[in-house]
């Protein structure tokens, strides 16, 4: 099942559920896909749909941080229910002993000496990693590496 058909059939699962929350969130992100869709004129495929969600969580993360500032626990609360149940559409996440080994590879066959070689490694890692792991983390265990 596609991520698409599965976005689809949780949606008539949230209707039937009367799961306003869930509701809400699977509809804008159909909507955010659909947007996108028509802006590239094209379908989007898995890895596309999974860098959508992974921003909407990284928007709905600042949002939350925000009102927790403001004082404001009650759409705090709201956004981070919301990333939860967009984390559920996310492939499993790569451990950071897993990134750990692949980035130590990478910069084996790739020779890279120093940070002047990162965009060599980033170039291989990050879409192998693609939703599978945060880019800030592969860079910064990358820069680890090739500054050691």
């Amino acid at each position: 099942m596609s991520l698409k058909e599965k976005l689809t059939s949780d949606l008539k699962t949230a209707l039937k559920a009367r799961d306003e929350l869930k509701l809400s969130t699977i509809r804008s992100l159909q909507s955010g896909i659909k947007y996108k869709e028509i802006e590239l004129r094209r379908e989007l495929d898995e890895g596309e749909i999974i860098s959508l969600i992974a921003t909407q969580i990284k928007k709905n993360t600042e949002a939350a941080e925000l009102f927790d500032k403001g004082g404001r626990a009650d759409l705090s609360g709201k956004e981070r229910k919301e990333i939860g149940i967009l984390t559920a559409y996310l492939p499993e996440q790569a451990s950071e002993e897993d990134l750990r080994l692949r980035v130590r590879e990478v910069i084996t066959e790739t020779e890279a000496q120093g940070a002047k070689d990162l965009g060599k490694v980033m170039k291989i890692l990050i879409p192998e990693f693609r939703g599978k792991a945060d880019s800030n983390l592969i860079k910064s265990l990358a820069m680890e590496y090739l500054n050691s």
